[in-house]
């Protein structure tokens, strides 16, 4: 998930209090609202309509309510206050400018990701590494000429009410546990943590028992959601394989660190078995979901991209079959997820940033 390196992946290959908005933010969001489908890229089939509703920062991963009714993202928007990637909430229809600032519903400490609603509709579970330090971590971008994504040991998952609340600590584990997305049946939560000495993925009970592990082979597994029933994991992994690629993996994982350049998408059973690679197109496929049908998986990738970039988004079928490309940007799109209902589609993206590097969310109505 690692939602902060948004931006700064577009970059090196070339994360609170409503105020009543100024009458010319005012004016610009109604403009924008009317020039909505102009957002959207001729070849772009699948975009009925489209809707930015954020205007500043790198704001992604954003997850439905399981009534579909509102949303929850994490964003680094200084004009919200905020030093690095903290929790926010909005309802579905909601447009937030810089300086209109949606509820914050993390603690405001440490740094936060991959928040997700439990079934309730009033509750999150999100990773954060305020009870290591109430500071923002330090984010190394680059180690040893590579690109890199930090693996903080200080996250662990919690439970909040919609206040901001903390009303529960589901892992209390020796090192990273984060990234946990929640099943449509409202039973398991999936999620990535080195426990075992490496990055593997384990499922729970929503109250945080019964853990299990789910994957065994040396790699970063991550980034894991559960199929419209619930039977089947999508997730992405970077999977060493030569001596020098293992060597190195293992050597930056020991100062947490991981290099996110080569992933592919792995599918399997939930509880593991049936293991197999869905994608072979080198480069990174990542941010994987699955389509209402369950028959299709939406990612993102730079596949076709000779210089690391752009990353657009692609549909393929669950047996590999039948790629297509989704959005035609020149930039960044990614994290996309389906509506509940399988209607409306969330994902990030850098076009309409005037050229800047602010990651907004974006809300398409979706036809196949």
């Amino acid at each position: 998930m690692n939602k902060l390196v948004v931006i700064l992946i577009v970059l090196l290959f070339s994360s609170c209090k409503n105020e009543n908005p100024k009458p010319s933010e005012i004016n610009t969001t109604i403009e924008r609202t009317k020039t909505k489908d102009s957002l959207i890229y001729p070849e772009e089939s699948h975009f009925k309509s489209l809707r930015q509703v954020t205007f500043g920062g790198d704001n992604a991963e954003a997850y439905w309510s399981f009534d579909d009714k509102q949303l929850v993202f994490q964003s680094n928007n200084t004009k919200w206050n905020v030093g690095c990637d903290q929790m926010f909430l909005m309802n579905a229809n909601d447009t937030f400018t810089d300086s209109i600032a949606p509820p914050m519903v993390s603690t405001g400490k440490g740094r936060t990701t991959c928040s997700y609603f439990l079934p309730d509709n009033k509750h999150i579970i999100y990773a954060s590494t305020h009870l290591g330090d109430e500071k923002c971590p330090e984010t190394p971008l680059r180690k040893n000429g590579k690109y890199i994504w930090p693996i903080y040991d200080s996250y662990d998952i919690f439970v909040a009410d919609l206040e901001g609340n903390i009303v529960k600590q589901l892992t209390n584990e020796v090192g990273y546990d984060a990234e946990p997305t929640v099943s449509p049946k409202g039973d398991k939560i999936v999620f990535t943590s080195t426990r075992s000495g490496d990055l593997e993925l384990y499922t729970m009970n929503i109250d945080g028992t019964d853990v299990k592990q789910i994957t065994d082979e040396l790699g970063y597994d991550g980034g894991a959601f559960f199929s419209p029933d619930g039977t089947k994991l999508i997730f992405r992994s970077s999977r060493p394989k030569t001596e020098e690629e293992i060597k190195d993996y293992k050597d930056l994982l020991a100062e947490g660190l991981v290099e996110p350049t080569e992933m592919e998408l792995y599918i399997c059973n939930a509880d593991g078995s049936d293991l197999r690679q869905l994608t072979d197109l080198g480069n990174a496929n990542w941010s994987p979901f699955f389509h209402p049908s369950g028959d299709k998986v939406l990612f993102s990738s730079n596949f076709e991209a000779e210089r690391g970039f752009p990353f657009n988004l692609y549909l393929i079928d669950i047996d590999g079959k039948n790629l297509k490309r989704v959005t035609h940007g020149e930039t960044f799109d990614a994290f996309p997820v389906f509506s509940n209902d399988g209607k409306y589609l969330a994902f990030s993206s850098n076009r309409n940033n005037g050229g800047g590097r602010d990651t907004n969310l974006f809300i398409a109505e979706w036809q196949d």
